[in-house]
C-alpha cells in the first residue's frame, strides 16, 4: 500500500523537475532565443523605415509633381479650345474639386463652361416607379420638342437623347456666331426644368446654352466590393448620346466600364497606365487650334466614337 510519504515525494519530485526546466529555459536557452527574436525584430524594423521613407518620398514627388502641373497649367492649355462651348454633365458622387479643376483648365485653354447638369440618384434608379417617371417625363419632353426616339433604347438613354439634342451641336464655329436665344433656347431650358421638377437632374449656369464639348465627371472611387458600378451600366450608353450629338465628350474618373465600352480605337484612356489608362498621354500632343473654327483637336482625349 502506498502510503502518504511516498505521495509527498512524488509531487515534491515534479515541482522540483520544473523548477530545473523553468531554469534551464532561462539561462541556457535564452540567449540563442533571444538573440533570434532580436535580429529579427531588427530586420523588421528597418524594413519598416525603409518602405515609410519611400512613401514620404513618392508623397513629396507626387505634391510637387501636383505643384509643377497646375504652375504650367495655362501655359500648356493656352488657346487649345478657343471658342468652344464646354458643358458638365455630373454622376453622383463626383467630387467638387475635380468639376472645379476642369472649369479653369477649360477656361486656359480658351473655352466658356456654359454651366452642369448634374444627374440625380433618381436617374439611374431601376425600379418600376422611377422608370416609370422617367419614361413619361422624357416622352414629354420629346413631343413638345418634336424630337423622334429611338424605341430601342433604354430609358435613361432616350433621356440622354433629348438632353443632347436640344442643348449640344458638333458645330464648332465660334459662340458669338450662334443664335443664343429664341425658340430654341426656350425648349432647351423648358426641358431641363422638367427633368429637374422630377428630381432627375439639377442645373447650374447656363447649362440650355449651344455646347460643343461635353466633359461626364463620375466618382473618383470604384465600389469597394469589386463588383460592377451600376452607375456605369447606365452611364455607358448615356455618354454615347452626348458624344454623338457633340463635336467630343470626355469621361473623368475611375469608370473602368466606360473606358472598356468607348475603347477600340474609338477613344483615349490617359493617366496612369497601373490604374488601367493607354498612355499617359496622347501622342502627338494636342496644339493649339488655328482658329476658333477649328476641329478640336485631340485634346478632348476621350472622344466616344460616333
Amino acid at each position: 500500500m502506498i502510503d502518504f510519504r511516498y505521495h509527498l515525494v512524488s509531487i515534491v519530485a515534479v515541482f522540483l523537475a520544473l523548477a530545473i526546466g523553468i531554469v534551464l529555459g532561462s539561462t541556457e536557452l535564452q540567449g540563442p532565443a533571444f538573440s533570434l527574436l532580436d535580429k529579427t525584430t531588427s530586420k523588421l524594423q528597418n524594413e519598416l523605415g525603409q518602405v515609410s521613407s519611400q512613401r514620404d518620398t513618392a508623397q513629396q514627388q507626387a505634391t510637387e509633381g501636383e505643384m509643377y502641373a497646375q504652375a504650367i497649367e495655362p501655359a500648356v492649355l493656352h488657346d487649345l479650345l478657343t471658342g468652344h462651348r464646354l458643358l458638365i454633365v455630373t454622376e453622383p458622387g463626383a467630387q467638387s474639386a475635380v468639376v472645379s479643376g476642369i472649369s479653369t483648365a477649360a477656361i486656359h485653354a480658351g473655352a466658356t463652361v456654359t454651366g452642369e447638369i448634374n444627374l440625380q440618384p433618381k436617374f439611374f434608379d431601376t425600379s418600376g416607379t422611377a422608370q416609370d417617371s422617367l419614361n413619361q417625363t422624357t416622352l414629354d419632353v420629346a413631343q413638345t420638342a418634336g424630337i423622334q426616339l429611338d424605341a430601342s433604347a433604354t430609358y435613361q438613354q432616350q433621356a440622354a437623347q433629348v438632353i443632347a439634342s436640344e442643348i449640344l451641336t458638333a458645330s464648332s464655329e465660334p459662340a458669338n456666331s450662334r443664335p443664343s436665344g429664341g425658340d430654341q433656347g426656350a425648349s432647351a431650358v423648358t426641358m431641363l426644368q422638367t427633368y429637374a421638377a422630377s428630381q432627375f437632374l439639377s442645373t447650374s449656369g447656363e447649362p440650355a446654352s449651344p455646347a460643343t464639348l461635353v466633359v461626364v465627371v463620375t466618382p473618383q472611387n470604384a465600389p469597394s466590393d469589386g463588383s460592377t458600378d451600376q452607375l456605369d451600366q447606365v452611364l455607358i450608353p448615356l455618354v454615347q448620346e452626348l458624344a454623338a450629338k457633340s463635336a467630343a465628350a470626355v469621361v473623368v474618373g475611375s469608370s473602368t466600364a466606360l473606358a472598356v465600352e468607348l475603347a477600340g480605337g474609338k477613344a483615349g484612356s490617359y493617366g496612369f497606365t497601373a490604374n488601367g489608362a493607354t498612355s499617359i498621354a496622347p501622342s502627338p500632343a494636342p496644339t493649339p487650334s488655328a482658329s476658333a473654327s477649328a476641329t478640336p483637336t485631340s485634346s478632348t482625349k476621350k472622344k466616344a466614337g460616333k
